[in-house]
C-alpha cells in the first residue's frame, strides 16, 4: 500500500495561486495607472485648465514640464506591466521603480492637482506592495513549471 502526500501539493497550488494573481494584480494596476499618468501628460502638456497654479511652490515647474515627465512615467508603466503579464522578472524589478517615481512624481507635482495625485500615490502603493509581497521562488516557480495532478 503506498500513502500519497496532498499536503506537499496543495501548499504549492497555494503558493502558485497567490504568486500568479498578485502578479496579475500589479500588472493590471500598473497598466491602469500607466494610462492614467498618460492622459494626465497630455492634459499638461495642452494646458488644460483643471489644473491649480500654486505660487510659491518649492518644487515649481513649468506645466507642460509635468507633463512631459508623467507622459514619460506613464509610458514606461505600460510597457513594464505589458512584461508583467508575461512573468518578466526584470518587469517585476522595474515595475516597483516605475512605482516609486510615480509616487515621487505625484507628490513633487501635488499643488497642481492635489487630489489626483493623492490618488496616484495610493495606487502605486499597491503596486509595489504586489510586486514585493510575493518571494522570488514562488515567482520563478508559478511561472516555470506547471502544476502537478496526483
Amino acid at each position: 500500500m503506498t500513502a500519497t502526500h496532498t499536503g506537499h501539493t496543495q501548499t504549492h497550488s497555494t503558493k502558485r495561486h497567490w504568486a500568479e494573481g498578485l502578479t496579475v494584480f500589479a500588472a493590471i494596476m500598473l497598466m491602469i495607472a500607466g494610462v492614467l499618468d498618460i492622459l494626465r501628460g497630455i492634459m499638461a502638456i495642452a494646458e488644460d485648465d483643471l489644473f491649480v497654479n500654486t505660487p510659491n511652490y518649492v518644487f515649481e515647474f513649468d506645466l507642460t514640464s509635468w507633463g512631459w515627465i508623467h507622459l514619460a512615467l506613464g509610458v514606461a508603466a505600460v510597457i513594464v506591466s505589458i512584461g508583467l503579464f508575461q512573468a518578466s522578472t526584470w518587469a517585476r524589478v522595474a515595475g516597483m521603480a516605475i512605482g516609486g517615481l510615480i509616487i515621487i512624481g505625484n507628490f513633487l507635482s501635488m499643488p497642481y492637482y492635489p487630489v489626483w495625485s493623492i490618488v496616484m500615490i495610493a495606487f502605486s502603493g499597491f503596486i509595489i506592495w504586489a510586486l514585493s509581497v510575493v518571494r522570488e521562488e514562488d515567482f520563478d516557480e508559478s511561472f516555470s513549471t506547471p502544476p502537478r495532478s496526483r
